[in-house]
């Protein structure tokens, strides 16, 4: 996860994920241009295992967060890249400056199977637990990136035991996917959600948030 070499810049032709739009529109009599991407909806779901008391998330390389970073911290060096072809980029930056701290998550891209099937999947896939659509609880669902794709996540809670854990998770690898589970103990998790060194997605903070409100008080035994 932490190697990543001969960076190259090169242009979007086509993408089974993403389709770039320019909207024209009039509002209140203003005529108005707005670009805008559309990619597929997706689920997320917080886990908690009750036997160890700790959240189970997902550590992964994003190419996208890693290129903001290099921009940030690089301009100069893409200054003059054009969309005709590939331009190599210095290996300016470690690798983990793109790696984010997520939760369990996939995109809805099969019809045939329902949001808690697809959740359910993700689960064994990523993180390596079986889990029953049954068991999953629906949180709420929420619009990500409202000023350029506005696609829709769907958030949902589910309880495992260390008894429901039946591989090692870390994703498919013939996808490309290459995923670290990591647990945070729920007595971290607060420090943990706010805490900046550690990158993070906005459904992440919300749930552990939802967390603290909805599951804490109804927990056995000592209270976080």
């Amino acid at each position: 996860m932490e190697s990543i070499e001969e960076l190259a810049l090169g242009p979007c032709a086509a993408s089974a994920y993403l389709r770039p739009f320019r909207l024209r529109y009039r509002q209140n009599g203003v005529s108005k241009i707005w670009d805008f991407m559309r990619s597929h909806d997706s689920v997320a779901i917080l886990i908690f295992n009750i036997s160890r008391r700790c959240f189970v998330v997902v550590k992964q390389f994003r190419p996208a967060v890693y290129m903001c970073e290099m921009e940030r911290n690089h301009p100069q060096d893409f200054e003059g890249k054009t969309r005709e072809g590939w331009c190599p980029l210095p290996d300016g930056l470690p690798a983990s400056v793109g790696v984010t701290y997520e939760l369990c998550a996939g995109i809805v891209d099969k019809p045939e199977l329902s949001l808690e099937e697809i959740a359910c999947t993700e689960i064994a896939e990523e993180c390596g637990y079986e889990v029953p659509v049954d068991r999953l609880r629906r949180i709420t669902s929420y619009r990500s990136g409202v000023g350029v794709t506005g696609s829709k996540q769907t958030l949902f809670y589910a309880e495992v035991t260390d008894e429901m854990k039946v591989s090692e998770g870390g994703g498919r690898p013939e996808e490309g996917e290459l995923i670290e589970v990591v647990n945070i103990p729920l007595h971290d998790s607060i420090s943990f959600a706010f805490d900046e060194t550690f990158p993070k997605t906005t459904g992440l903070i919300l749930s552990f948030m939802w967390f603290q409100t909805n599951i804490v008080p109804k927990l056995p035994g000592k209270q976080e």
